[in-house]
């Protein structure tokens, strides 16, 4: 299904928030689609104090109309043939970037970091998004080069989690290896429990066999669906979901990820393991809302 739902990017004055308009302007050519930079913020006031002095303008005016116009000029120099748009919004972007969700086919954010400690921290903003987000939110982290494409490792991976079986994570990652011209990695991860193992020589090793076999059964049926023309690895892989992802991250362009929708609930809807790879990622990440 085709759609013209802008790529909405929140912007707001860091290098993480013009390194995702970057990525996003990339994603916004090969996609076809329009491109919606949006600022947010109760408090510019503060910040924008002293600059807004010597321009004799009040702080909101000046620190808002920078941070957009720069951000278009970013997208506009690097992207010419993608439509751009801009807007301002008196309130905070947690809720201004949620709403944005609902009429947005992605919706695209940075780290906020502004240190080398901050860096390795995702910010309340992407985070929040990330978890309630009505589209599939992307958070753009790593020394990467900021492209969307040409491609550097040619690799789109997707985490198969629970349940496993094709899921809304599963077909957007198809779909971005076969627009990127990419091969796609399904990776699941398993455990064999303590309490299975065994000492005796002749039982050695069958309840691990037996936790991996269901794990190749599981990405067997989540990628029963994949489009032939997509080149698929399937990898099963022993140790801890969060770790075994991050680690896969360090090769791929892309990390896909499910995070389960459950309606009427307003906690945070991220699990242990979407949280921690979205913390300690080395390459873009893609949360998919997953309807239960």
């Amino acid at each position: 299904m085709t759609t013209d739902l802008p790529i909405v990017v929140g912007v707001d004055g860091s290098e993480p928030a013009l390194r995702a308009v970057d990525w996003a302007a990339d994603e916004a050519a090969v996609r076809g689609l329009p491109l919606r930079l949006v600022y947010a913020s109760l408090w510019e006031r503060y910040e924008g104090a002293h600059l807004a002095e010597d321009l004799g303008k009040p702080s909101e005016q000046v620190l808002a109309e920078d941070i957009v116009a720069t951000a278009a000029r970013r997208a506009t120099s690097r992207r010419p043939e993608v439509k751009v748009a801009t807007d301002v919004q008196a309130e905070e972007p947690e809720y201004a970037l949620l709403r944005e969700s609902r009429s947005a086919s992605l919706l695209v954010t940075g780290t906020r970091g502004r240190t080398g400690l901050a860096e390795a921290l995702l910010g309340s903003v992407s985070l929040t998004v990330a978890g309630h987000a009505h589209c599939p939110v992307v958070v753009v982290r790593g020394s990467h080069d900021d492209q969307a494409l040409p491609t550097a490792h040619g690799r789109v991976v997707v985490g198969v989690g629970e349940p496993p079986v094709a899921s809304a994570a599963v077909r957007f990652a198809a779909e971005e290896a076969r627009r990127r011209g990419t091969g796609l990695e399904a990776v699941r991860a398993w455990r064999c429990p303590a309490h299975e193992t065994t000492d005796h020589p002749l039982l050695a090793g069958e309840p691990a066999h037996l936790h991996e076999q269901q794990a190749v059964e599981a990405l067997e049926k989540a990628l029963q669906d994949v489009p032939a023309g997509v080149p698929v690895r399937h990898r099963t892989v022993e140790g801890h979901a969060r770790t075994v992802l991050v680690e896969a991250s360090l090769d791929a362009d892309l990390l896909v990820l499910g995070a389960r929708r459950r309606q009427r609930h307003f906690g945070l809807q991220l699990g242990r393991v979407a949280h921690g790879v979205l913390h300690h990622s080395a390459c873009p990440v893609v949360i998919v809302p997953e309807r239960v």
